[in-house]
């Protein structure tokens, strides 16, 4: 854990801070000057300005690193500053306005985020959550945090075959009751409205016609473990009015009983639909909506984070496998495979990987003969990054007013922070864009100093 501040001025208020965290037991260490962040940190800053703004920027890594952004003084923030410095990386903001001990609310939320952090990177979870990128990272912690340190129903959201399932899984995983259950999953799409009582709630014996035998519903069977709700946008809303009073009071009666069972079980449910949509439409139970949304959580589509892809298909591939050896994969498959849409998400690449895997032999790379002939492109890959998605970005920059410099300038210092982030060095960045490092090493003083001059 690190520290540093931006600006004069706020060494009294960050020595005495950084005192009552030693005191109770967490001791940030000086960022050394020139060197990258690593970890969760502090940033100390006596105004809001652009130099703040950029050294956030740079040490989150967009995000990637939890950085708590600490105001001296309230005379540092402006009206809409909170919400910039959010944007710019932060992940919380705390203000030194001596109403109150500071001290405490960090400690907290620095133990809270290493807790979760340590999680995040544990094999059990990785060996469900696939990814290495901050988009992935951001979600594995919104999903690691609700399911270790909350116990309210949640909502998972997401295009179709963007992993919910798994996720759920994940809840159950991080259950911290003495007597974790099982998951029990049903899956409301597929439920006919003459069986659905039977299906949630169970039946007795003799019940309706073909009744021989009392069975128990979902509700019984999640009783001490977690009950998802898969595609609960699909239920018809007569069937969601007999689950609101069960899923409000955790009680039900079997079919054909007169008797009221509790239940204790973790909700999760999940859906490709907008149901706040739905809901103010009069397609989906309101009512029913807050009673299952307490959090929400949205998994983010295949393309909006790429840099996952290779570690997926990695990840099906040793699943495949019939021996220990890792394969490798050839350098025009991988172009392949992160050039290619997705339009089922990751369900789609765990399928394509299938496909691959059964076509290849030996223990040699995957090559491009592995790729099915169906599957194989007719035009350029590297022409794929240029689509629909590149467009709307540039479309939303023009609606706003940014001029083409602007833009060009957006462009190219998102490009250098990829590279750089992706290769590691700026050598194997500027390699990889096509330019020198000097070009790379001029560019980036440049910008310090703008930033230094705005300031």
């Amino acid at each position: 854990m690190w520290h540093e501040s931006v600006g004069t001025g706020s060494t009294a208020a960050a020595r005495s801070l950084l005192g009552a965290l030693a005191h109770a037991g967490i001791s940030p260490a000086p960022l050394p000057l020139g060197e990258s962040a690593d970890g969760p940190g502090l940033v100390f800053f006596t105004e809001d300005g652009p130099q703040t703004v950029q050294r956030l920027h740079e040490t989150s890594r967009d995000g990637l690193n939890r950085v708590l952004a600490v105001a001296t003084s309230g005379d540092a923030l402006r009206n809409d500053s909170p919400w910039r410095l959010l944007h710019a990386g932060a992940s919380d903001l705390v203000v030194l306005d001596g109403r109150r001990d500071a001290a405490v609310d960090i400690e907290h939320r620095l133990r809270r985020w290493h807790d979760v952090d340590r999680l995040v990177e544990s094999d059990a979870v990785r060996s469900l959550l696939i990814g290495v990128g901050r988009t992935w990272r951001a979600l594995a912690r919104s999903l690691v945090e609700a399911a270790r340190f909350s116990d309210a129903p949640i909502l998972l959201l997401g295009e179709t075959g963007t992993g919910k399932e798994v996720a759920a899984r994940l809840v159950q995983m991080l259950d911290t009751r003495p007597r974790r259950g099982s998951l029990v999953v049903v899956d409301c799409g597929t439920i006919s409205p003459e069986l659905s009582g039977s299906e949630f709630f169970g039946h007795v014996r003799g019940a309706f016609t073909g009744a021989t035998e009392t069975r128990d519903g979902a509700f019984a069977l999640a009783d001490g473990g977690t009950l998802f709700l898969d595609e609960i946008g699909d239920l018809p809303l007569p069937l969601q009015t007999e689950l609101l009073r069960a899923v409000q009071e955790r009680t039900y009666k079997r079919l054909g009983s007169n008797t009221w069972r509790e239940t204790s079980f973790r909700l999760v449910s999940a859906t490709n639909r907008d149901l706040r949509n739905e809901a103010d439409t009069g397609r989906f139970r309101r009512d029913l909506y807050y009673r299952i949304a307490s959090i929400a959580i949205t998994l983010p589509p295949l393309r909006e984070r790429t840099e996952d892809i290779i570690p997926l298909v990695q990840h099906f591939v040793a699943h495949q496998q019939r021996n220990n050896e890792p394969l490798e994969i050839d350098d025009a498959v991988r172009s392949y495979l992160l050039h290619r849409t997705y339009p089922g998400n990751v369900r789609d690449l765990k399928q394509l990987v299938a496909r691959i895997m059964l076509r290849h032999v030996g223990n040699g790379p995957i090559t491009v003969g592995d790729i099915p002939e169906d599957e194989r492109p007719y035009t350029d890959v590297h022409a794929a990054w240029n689509d629909a998605t590149f467009a709307g970005v540039i479309r939303r920059a023009v609606v706003q007013g940014a001029g083409m410099r602007d833009i060009k300038d957006a462009a190219t210092e998102c490009a250098i922070d990829i590279a750089v982030e992706v290769e590691g060095t700026l050598q194997s960045a500027a390699r990889r864009l096509g330019v020198t490092d000097r070009a790379l090493q001029a560019r980036r003083a440049a910008k310090r100093q703008r930033f230094a001059a705005d300031d």
